[in-house]
């Protein structure tokens, strides 16, 4: 039985035998980039902050928002609503 951490669990991904060779990794380097997948994915879709996605990822804030450019996922995660009202906020300035 493994310890972890007070308030943290664990999820188990079954994935076939070969796979992280195949994609050129290490079976723990593969274990790192399902959880760094997962949060930027769960940031992506505004499910958790870019703070709580990089403690998922098991990294510091600064490293998660710079590797999110490696999969093409904004640091700046805006909803529609909020972009207009920033570029109504910049225009404004402008006037």
């Amino acid at each position: 039985m493994s310890a972890e951490p007070h308030g943290t669990k664990q999820a188990v991904i079954s994935y076939p035998e070969g796979l992280p060779q195949i994609l050129k990794l290490s079976d723990l380097e593969f274990a790192k980039e399902l959880r760094f997948l997962a949060a930027a994915k769960l940031f992506e879709l505004g499910r958790l902050t870019a703070g709580k996605a990089a403690r998922l990822a098991e990294m510091d804030r600064v490293t998660f928002l710079y590797e999110l450019g490696r999969i093409g996922v904004p640091a700046i995660n805006l909803r529609d609503e909020e972009v207009e009202a920033e570029i109504q906020a910049a225009r404004d300035l402008f006037e």
